[in-house]
């Protein structure tokens, strides 16, 4: 089967959970959270769940465990925590939860990065792959950088990452 054929396979709405990271926002405040639902749903996908929680690995770890337990769910998209400060823990809690990493995910975000904002873009610690069946994609939680990842990477190959995560599952 070539790309093309692969890739209108999986040309449907794909229904989505989005998740902001963040110790400061709300719902009137996460503009990265809101651009996700207004990307996606322009596309003509759905979102199925919207939460924002504190930086914190536990309660996360297990919100996106019960998304993913979620037949419901297809997608997990997080905006935030995905720096290098202290407090900044989405990489290594959504990393463990990964079975099936995509490196290329966070790769070619850095470097479409690096030509908006230039060396500072290896700051970013964008992670994707698969958890159980479920795709699951972090991005910064600035607008720029969620705008990006959505035009350039994830809309483009949302339904056919989700048809290739959930073969045989659904």
């Amino acid at each position: 089967m070539s790309l093309a054929e692969h890739q209108k396979a999986g040309d449907r709405p794909v229904s989505i959970a989005v998740l902001t990271v963040s110790d400061t926002r709300t719902l009137e405040t996460d503009r990265g959270g809101e651009l996700i639902v207004e990307v996606v749903t322009a596309a003509g996908h759905s979102v199925a769940a919207r939460e924002i929680i504190p930086d914190d690995p536990g309660p996360m770890a297990e919100l996106i465990q019960m998304w993913v337990g979620n037949a419901s769910i297809e997608a997990v998209l997080v905006t935030g925590g995905t720096g290098i400060s202290r407090r900044d823990q989405t990489f290594e809690t959504v990393s463990a939860l990964l079975t099936k990493p995509l490196p290329g995910y966070g790769e070619l975000f850095r470097m479409l990065s690096y030509d908006d904002i230039g060396p500072a873009a290896m700051l970013s610690r964008a992670v994707g792959g698969v958890c159980d069946g479920t795709v699951v994609l972090t991005m910064p939680g600035s607008t720029a950088a969620v705008r990006l990842a959505m035009e350039k990477l994830i809309l483009p190959e949302l339904g056919h990452l989700v048809h290739e995560a959930t073969k045989g599952r659904r």
